[in-house]
């Protein structure tokens, strides 16, 4: 099914629900990622949603239950930027290629307890895990 409509923007209900509560260039990005990978991968539906998530990834990061954008455009972690073929984990939607201190604001962002005495790669985890709850708990789960 097609995520962008007629008037060139996301279709809201054909999005995943942390893009719903995400801004306009969001879902804009996601949406026409998805129906041109769509149509380049014979109607693969899984592909174009990783190759939507991967453009996404790019230029924006999940926080908490939505997406916002990055400070500094490029890859999320080492698996973007290997491309498809990496054996490397995903960060999530987390930009693990910032800085420390900005991983440490978005926790304290999070109110994620702990947050001082972490590791760079904790912190990334502890976001993952903060994100997901949120993303849960907007849900209703």
């Amino acid at each position: 099914m097609p995520k962008t409509g007629k008037n060139d923007h996301a279709r809201k209900d054909e999005l995943p629900s942390t893009l719903q509560r995400s801004e306009q260039k969001a879902q804009d990005t996601f949406a026409k990622t998805y129906d041109s990978a769509l149509e380049s991968y014979d109607n693969d539906e899984s592909r174009a949603a990783r190759a939507a998530y991967a453009s996404l990834k790019h230029s924006y990061e999940k926080v908490g239950d939505h997406w916002e954008p990055k400070e500094k455009r490029g890859p999320s972690d080492k698996r973007a930027a290997e491309g498809v073929d990496s054996s490397q984990p995903t960060a999530g939607g987390v930009d693990a290629n910032a800085s420390k201190e900005h991983l440490y604001r978005r926790a304290q962002e999070l109110d994620i307890d702990g947050r001082s005495k972490m590791t760079k790669d904790e912190l990334v985890k502890a976001l993952q895990k903060a994100n997901d709850a949120a993303t849960r708990k907007a849900r209703g789960d």
